[in-house]
């Protein structure tokens, strides 16, 4: 997936618009906008890796077209790392509460 796809898609999943991405990181609009579509190509580090802070999503999958992490990969490894900054306790309840939801049959799913 190239870059501007990647973006694209990181900035419709938050629900924003390309000025609140532009105002987050820096640059203006006119330069997200190139990014998404692919007309700017070679963006800085110091933009990348504003990107992945404002995205929550590691430098690398931005940077790499050939990585073989995908979005889902990205937000999985960001769940871990907000899972071990909890205390034991927290850890403890969304473990319960994960408990929960795979107990649960969901209607029409055909687990019935």
């Amino acid at each position: 997936m190239s870059l501007g796809a990647k973006l694209a898609e990181l900035r419709l999943r938050k629900g924003e618009s390309l000025q609140t991405v532009a105002t987050a990181v820096g640059v203006s609009k006119t330069h997200v906008w190139q990014l998404e579509k692919g007309n700017s190509e070679n963006p800085s580090i110091d933009l990348l890796k504003k990107l992945a802070a404002h995205y929550s999503v590691p430098v690398t999958f931005l940077a790499d077209a050939n990585a073989d992490a995908t979005l889902n990969d990205a937000e999985a490894q960001q769940f871990f790392r907000d899972f071990k900054s909890l205390s034991d306790t927290e850890r403890d309840i969304l473990k319960q509460t994960l408990q929960v939801f795979k107990s649960k049959k969901v209607p029409g799913d055909g687990s019935t």
